[in-house]
């Protein structure tokens, strides 16, 4: 992926095993964990491009947030924080060669940030 394409959803659930059953019935998604990241049950639509996660909901983290790859999150950040953006987390390590962040544009929409690779 480029920088700026979308390249992760995560959708924030109450109950893995139910969200997993719901969204392979109805959108025929592949629902895998990963190894590490057994807490984060990643999906993969039938396009195998689209993809995300299923991740624990929580207070600030309500609504599916929508993950953008950037080239550098230290040098995506510094902008968006002029422009009026208010960073939300700040760039923490997924793994060694990935980190992601989360920003909250001018109308408060919450965006991702996602830098780097994983293999998966």
């Amino acid at each position: 992926m480029a920088h700026g394409d979308i390249t992760h959803i995560d959708i924030p659930v109450t109950d893995f095993n139910r969200a997993k059953g719901f969204y392979s019935r109805l959108f025929g998604w592949e629902i895998a964990d990963m190894p590490g990241f057994e807490d984060y049950p990643m999906w993969r639509a039938p396009n195998q491009i689209s993809g995300g996660a299923l991740a624990p909901r929580e207070d600030g983290f309500t609504q599916p947030r929508s993950y953008v790859e950037v080239d550098s999150i230290d040098d995506t950040v510094a902008p968006a924080r002029d422009a009026g953006a208010t960073v939300l987390r700040e760039k923490s390590q997924i793994s060694p060669t990935s980190w992601w962040a989360v920003i909250a544009d001018p109308d408060e929409n919450v965006i991702g940030l996602y830098e780097g690779t994983t293999e998966a």
